[in-house]
């Protein structure tokens, strides 16, 4: 699901947030923030006899139904009255704000985001580990570490959007190409499908280049953190994928300057591209169009690694400010743990989603075939998810190096060498 703007004009650019993006958030703090609340409050809960209010907090999303479904969950909850506020814009930078608030009604007592550590140590959010009782083996490994720091949980896993590349079974018949499952495999795809009229392929527009550095870590078996929080990759691996990335973009293959961003379908659906980055929740759009001709496949692996598929998604989490702590967990529990109904009506009535909760996605029958059950077994066969250690200041480290090595022609082993050096300064200042 994603953020509403007027650029993104659809849910999902905050699960990729152009991948960027997303991951600002996902990994920035939250505990410094300006700019005016720009929440929109409407009181839909039934409030409770001894006067408990909530507020919760959501991020615009584009899909029609969405804070209509919002609010009929709120409504339907008979120990609080539940605020929905759903928050149009840049919705980190309000929320950041909000979680500074001192009165409550400003800010949040539930709220979405991405879990990092510094909403861990500045003491913004709480354990919520009880929550979890009888049911954690029913989330997916993946799920339980990005909502964790040192061994305690902090968000419950609300929606996984897993994102692939879609491509027209057709295209790839007519030109005799097999799904490409190396890097290379792919370049030489994109190439063979390239015309006049469509490029072979679509990363995005803005972040095509520094997009490709957490695929390059994950398709060699590599992290980007240890678990004793050291750097997890090599730099030989880096260089390569770099390199190998530098060709795709030097090539005539690749489509930049579209209208919208990978996270939006448009490019593939208007057959600006054979082949598209893109997410779970695009399918039935997508499928809308070509009917049977699409088919999604695992991002290929650099040199010899394996394919990747990245998990992306969203978390509630619980203010430690809140004047209801105990209340609000409960109403996160009651909404995003236990109630199957609403958790498969938010996954599965506004675009595709894979419920969290593995016995719930295993009842999601509109994912038990054709591409969309290729799409959920590709992401746990070769998924992988947010560190929430790692921080925006080592992201902007591997960005700028992708940025000056694929795109500015830079030498990569000084580059790697800066940015090795800027993630274990700040891996330093945090961990000692």
């Amino acid at each position: 699901m994603v953020a509403f703007n007027p650029d993104r004009p659809s849910r999902q650019a905050l699960a990729a947030l152009a991948f960027n993006r997303r991951r600002m958030l996902a990994l920035g703090g939250l505990a410094a923030g300006a700019g005016a609340l720009g929440a929109c409050g409407s009181n839909t809960g039934r409030g409770s006899s001894d006067g408990v209010n909530l507020y919760q907090w959501y991020h615009q999303y584009g899909e029609a139904g969405t804070k209509e479904a919002a609010e009929r969950y709120a409504a339907a909850y008979e120990d609080a009255t539940v605020t929905i506020n759903w928050i149009p814009g840049e919705y980190d930078t309000t929320l950041s704000s909000g979680l500074l608030a001192e009165n409550p009604g400003d800010y949040p007592d539930v709220f979405e985001s991405h879990l990092n550590r510094s909403m861990v140590d500045s003491g913004q959010i709480v354990p919520l580990d009880d929550l979890f009782e009888g049911v954690l083996d029913d989330f997916t490994d993946i799920d339980v570490k990005r909502n964790s720091i040192d061994g305690k949980i902090y968000g419950i896993q609300m929606i996984d959007d897993p994102q692939f590349l879609y491509y027209r079974p057709s295209l790839f018949s007519d030109a005799g190409i097999t799904e490409p499952t190396t890097f290379d495999e792919l370049a030489a795809a994109a190439a063979e499908l390239t015309t006049s009229d469509v490029k072979g392929l679509f990363l995005g527009n803005d972040d095509s280049a520094t997009k490709l550095f957490q695929p390059i870590v994950y398709s060699a078996g590599q992290t980007l953190l240890t678990d004793d929080f050291q750097i997890g990759f090599d730099k030989d691996t880096v260089i390569a994928g770099a390199l190998q990335v530098k060709a795709l973009h030097e090539s005539n293959s690749l489509l930049i300057g579209a209208p919208t961003e990978a996270w939006d379908p448009s490019s593939i659906i208007q057959g600006l591209c054979a082949i598209q980055w893109c997410g779970l929740w695009a399918l039935p759009q997508i499928i809308d169009t070509y009917g049977d001709d699409i088919a999604v496949m695992p991002f290929p692996g650099f040199g010899g690694g394996t394919q990747t598929v990245y998990n992306g998604g969203w978390s509630t989490f619980v203010n430690a400010k809140s004047e209801h702590v105990d209340e609000a967990k409960a109403f996160a529990k009651w909404l995003w743990i236990d109630n199957e109904e609403y958790i498969q009506d938010w996954c599965l009535s506004y675009g595709f989603h894979i419920p969290p909760r593995k016995s719930m996605a295993a009842n999601a029958d509109a994912l038990a075939e054709g591409p969309a059950a290729t799409a959920v077994q590709i992401s746990q066969d070769f998924g992988w998810g947010d560190d929430p250690n790692w921080t925006p200041t080592m992201e902007t480290a591997v960005d700028d190096m992708m940025t000056h090595i694929v795109l500015e022609g830079a030498d990569p082993s000084a580059e790697f060498d800066t940015a090795a050096q800027t993630i274990q300064t700040e891996l330093d200042s945090i961990f000692g």
